[in-house]
């Protein structure tokens, strides 16, 4: 019974999750900043519990996808081997199912004070090892290998979270460089040397993205899905809107957008926000709006940013990736105007796949591919291009401190929109 993690039907769960956890004072709940989010593990695992609880009952097991798929690698499709032998990253646990090497998961004691029937979760539907990304967890199996028409016997890695893939595969191997992986929603990545608690992270995990650092995950739950949402409303094409938003100045005529139309991630991990805009008239047009949009996203990433930076976190290099910074010109300059800052670009437009290759040749060995470590693969495998970087225009950095200095109003309720909307006039063409 799969269960996405897009779908955001987990909010009571959620919420129980959270009180109890805030509430008896439970330790790993600083490494989520607070906040268990809805899209992970254990709140899934309760609303089944809560909604259904038979087929609760009847599941012998809960597993993410991607362990899921490397157990079919190496035992074999649909193995009836001894599911003990399931391999279990530790990027996929770390940073959505709360657990850590130090700590394990969270105990029995806390999960029978979110429901009594969830005492038992851990020992009886949370089977097997924990393996990190880079390490073998076993070899191709002779089923799979068939069905993939590849040789038996190459090793397979543990899985890791598709977006953290791409810090490695963006050419980053240590600490102070922030990844923006930027899709149908994005994740802000980077490596740290301490673990730092800071409320409104999505997660900080020893070894999460690469080993001897803690990573560092933020994110926001909707930005291309965001634009896509304004392209179909409006029957305009995102090329068009791309093209008319390149004409228009910072501010978008005097609209403004907020940006959580899935719910907030990061700072704030609340799934009950919505979006909006601010500053329409008569005369607003849809490529206001979509640009609007992208401003927004923009200022929602650099929201983040600051939310580091004033925990001590130095973040002094930025490298954009996914699937959307080679397409739009228009997003990343108008992210480099907003954080105020450079933007690399990673040279593969495949970053996270060429960061699951990084990672496969590691758990080969350094007889098979060369590579002693992550560190010494990611130098030889990936890099930034070197032809473009996106630099911030300074006339336009001042005006977009501006306007975000209102989203950021806006968006923790710091002060009446009626104020914002005569400071956009000032913005309208």
């Amino acid at each position: 019974w799969p269960k996405l993690w897009k779908h955001h039907g987990a909010k009571a769960a959620t919420e129980r999750i959270n009180e109890v956890a805030a509430a008896r004072k439970e330790k790993w709940l600083a490494r989520y900043g607070g906040t268990v989010g809805l899209e992970w593990f254990f709140p899934k695992a309760l609303e089944t519990l809560m909604e259904e609880p038979k087929v609760y009952a009847a599941a012998d097991m809960f597993i993410e996808a991607g362990d899921w798929y490397v157990w079919q690698l190496v035992s074999g499709i649909f193995p009836a081997s001894d599911p003990s032998d399931i391999v279990r990253s530790t990027c996929q646990a770390g940073y959505k199912a709360c657990w850590s090497a130090e700590d394990g998961y969270p105990s029995p004691d806390y999960l029978a004070a979110v429901n009594r029937k969830f005492r038992n979760f851990v020992q009886e539907k949370i089977i097997g090892q924990h393996m990190a990304p880079g390490e073998a967890a076993g070899v191709l199996s002779d089923s799979a290998a068939k069905k993939m028409g590849l040789p038996a016997g190459i090793p397979v890695s543990a899985v890791i979270i598709d977006a953290h893939s791409g810090v490695p595969g963006a050419g980053v191997a240590g600490a102070g460089e922030m990844v923006m992986v930027i899709g149908t929603s994005s994740c802000h990545m980077m490596n740290h040397t301490k673990m730092q608690p800071v409320r409104g992270v999505a997660g900080i995990v020893k070894g999460g993205i690469l080993p001897g650092f803690y990573g560092y995950e933020g994110g926001q739950a909707s930005v291309g899905d965001a634009f896509a949402w304004v392209a179909n409303s409006t029957g305009i094409s995102h090329d068009k809107l791309n093209e008319e938003g390149l004409k228009l100045p910072p501010g978008s005529g005097g609209v403004i957008a907020l940006d959580f139309l899935n719910g907030c991630r990061s700072p704030l991990m609340d799934p009950n926000m919505s979006g909006g805009f601010l500053g329409i008239t008569l005369n607003t047009t849809p490529a206001q709006m979509y640009r609007a949009m992208i401003e927004a996203t923009a200022f929602g990433a650099k929201w983040f940013i600051e939310t580091l930076r004033a925990k001590n976190i130095p973040i002094r290099r930025f490298i954009a990736s996914g699937g959307l910074p080679p397409k739009s010109p228009l997003l990343m300059q108008i992210y480099a105007d907003v954080i105020n800052a450079p933007i690399y670009m990673a040279e593969s437009n495949q970053s996270v796949a060429l960061g699951a290759a990084i990672l496969g040749a590691i758990a080969a060995g350094p007889q098979r591919s060369g590579h002693r470590n992550v560190a010494a693969a990611v130098k030889a495998m990936a890099r930034q291009r070197k032809d473009l970087v996106y630099r911030p225009n300074r006339a336009r950095a001042r005006k977009y401190a501006e306007l975000y200095a209102m989203y950021l109003d806006l968006a923790a309720g710091k002060c009446e929109p009626r104020k914002i909307m005569h400071k956009l006039r000032e913005y309208q063409a």
